[in-house]
């Protein structure tokens, strides 16, 4: 298993570019549950070997989760609160970790912050990936949601971007601790599998 997971690993950072950077960082920013820190730091990484430019990958980043959120953004301002939320209760959402208390909750935050509730929200973990959508049922204008969500997708990208190239200059530490770190990485994607699993079953009952 520790084989496998790192041929992966491996497979993933060849594959890592300017167009993946893009196109991960576009499934983050939607309703599909895909983390950015395994996206931007990894890209980092490998900009700080000289393979990519730093600027890009954050540029790149933040254009892909601009996208992303323009996504969320259209789909609510065209559905309305009702069908978002009748959505938000089906199976597919559950699945896709989406659930009618988590739009609930970014719905109030967006409500409790205003307009800048689509910056500050891409910096807090849960409501991150949603604060779109609250913005679309809101009808916020188009001008403010670009310009805070560029803000905040920005900082957020270059905040992971410094972190691998943190990483990067911790290679002799890592390499130490290189097993420990392989099974801690299995075991978390376990127990996010389980987890899937439990709430789809939860969910069910």
């Amino acid at each position: 298993m520790i084989e496998f997971l790192h041929s992966v690993i491996d497979w993933y950072m060849l594959n890592i570019n300017y167009l993946t950077v893009f196109l991960l960082m576009a499934v983050e920013g939607s309703f599909i549950p895909f983390p950015s820190e395994v996206v931007i730091p990894p890209a980092a990484w490998k900009a700080a070997q000289g393979e990519l430019n730093i600027f890009l990958v954050v540029i790149t980043g933040t254009l892909g989760a601009l996208v992303g959120s323009l996504i969320n953004y259209y789909l609510s301002y065209y559905l309305g609160r009702k069908l978002v939320y009748a959505f938000a209760d089906t199976k597919i959402a559950h699945l896709l970790l989406i659930t009618p208390e988590k739009i609930g909750k970014a719905e109030q935050y967006f409500v409790n912050h205003g307009k800048s509730s689509t910056f500050i929200g891409r910096l807090v973990p849960g409501v991150r990936q949603l604060i779109s959508i609250p913005a679309g049922l809101a009808k916020m204008p188009m001008k403010d949601f670009l310009i805070y969500t560029i803000l905040g997708a920005g900082i957020w990208n270059t905040i992971l971007a410094a972190l691998g190239y943190f990483l990067y200059s911790q290679q002799e530490l890592l390499s130490l601790y290189y097993h420990e770190l392989s099974y801690a990485m299995l075991g978390l994607g376990v127990i996010f599998i389980v987890y899937l699993v439990y709430n789809g079953l939860k969910k069910k009952k």
